[in-house]
């Protein structure tokens, strides 16, 4: 599990993530043996699909583990198993999400798109034709682990009950997902529609608090037979941790560092994402000078650099950066006013103090 500095990994986490990673590796071992009676193409998509699901931080699977944890659960191959139809899940809504936003690089590299495209470049492809070749190949990919993700969750070994409340949960996810997803673009695309910052926080919570923090947050508690209470009491907490996250995500995706967010940080802008850096510049004098570039697909460097600038005169940066730490926050003040266990305690806050130092970069 990827950790901060001077945090040591104990030998349960250890062995969590040793076996989270095997149920992963074995998804797509049994894809690549499928597709060897198929095409050469259908045997990349799984190699591209596994390359996706690599790496990253199992945000989602440790919220998991500690709150299964805190609240008692001590079956380590049954919350593995969830544990991985999680991750499955993330890696098929960020494959989508790529799709959708037209981007063909994720964490630095070219994503499941990205290299399809570029095969069909190589083939002869025209333009048009390796840009769909890409799109199909990310719709295909995302489809996969998301089928995997409801399977794995499905025979978890489970009893009867507690899986379909498991499947409840995912199934509210994926719905709630889709309708933010939908909304955000909306809100980018429509030029006559102008987001509030209430409009903007609601998509946050629906894209990705509901299946990045509550869910997780809610699936080790019914996973571990928890009260129904604290099952409703850790929605509250995954919605306002989840919220903070993704504001610093916007923040990071403006003012980042591309080697460290593996995105262009000219995206968002290009893409005129409604996020509340933009919500809040609306309401300044400065907007006038900014809002040309926002949206512009041509947006150079040089326009850009400007726009950061405004953004960060005007005071819309500095009102996100303490919009994203009162929502943080309140999930930790939150999390010690239910009286949650030390282990969940202990990952909700070192996962605050990682997205607070992000805003500061």
């Amino acid at each position: 599990m990827n950790r901060e500095p001077g945090e040591r990994a104990t030998p349960a986490s250890a062995r969590r993530r040793a076996r989270l990673d095997d149920e992963l590796d074995r998804f797509v071992a049994d894809g690549l043996a499928c597709a060897a009676g198929h095409s050469a193409d259908a045997q990349e998509l799984w190699r591209q699909l596994g390359r996706a699901g690599h790496g990253g931080k199992k945000l989602r699977s440790a919220l998991l583990f500690a709150s299964y944890e805190c609240c008692g659960g001590q079956d380590l191959d049954v919350v593995c198993r969830v544990g991985a139809a999680l991750e499955l899940l993330h890696t098929a809504l960020v494959i989508h999400d790529d799709v959708i936003d037209r981007d063909v690089v994720r964490r630095g590299s070219r994503n499941v798109s990205g290299v399809f495209a570029d095969q069909g470049r190589a083939r002869g492809a025209t333009e048009d034709g390796a840009v769909t070749l890409g799109v199909a190949a990310g719709v295909l990919a995302g489809d996969l682990a998301l089928a995997r993700a409801i399977q794995q969750v499905a025979l978890c070994d489970a009893d009867a009950g507690t899986t379909r409340e498991l499947l409840a949960l995912v199934e509210d996810a994926i719905r709630v997902s889709a309708a933010g997803e939908l909304g955000d673009v909306a809100t980018s695309v429509c030029r006559t529609f102008t987001a509030t910052l209430d409009q903007v926080l609601a998509v946050a919570e629906q894209k990705t608090a509901w299946y990045s923090f509550r869910l997780p947050l809610q699936a080790g508690a019914v996973l571990a037979g928890a009260p129904v209470a604290v099952v409703d009491q850790l929605a509250t907490v995954g919605r306002l941790a989840g919220i903070g996250f993704q504001l610093a995500d916007d923040l990071r995706g403006v003012f980042g560092d591309e080697a460290d967010t593996g995105k262009s940080a000219l995206g968002d802008l290009r893409e005129g994402k409604a996020t509340a850096l933009i919500a809040h510049a609306r309401t300044t004098t400065a907007w006038d000078t900014m809002s040309a570039h926002i949206g512009d697909p041509a947006l150079t460097p040089a326009a850009a650099a400007t726009v950061r600038r405004l953004l960060e005169t005007c005071g819309s940066r500095r009102f996100v950066e303490d919009l994203a730490e009162d929502y943080l926050r309140q999930a930790l003040d939150t999390a010690e006013r239910i009286g949650l266990q030390p282990p969940l305690l202990a990952e909700l806050g070192r996962l605050t103090q990682r997205i607070m130092r992000s805003t500061a970069a």
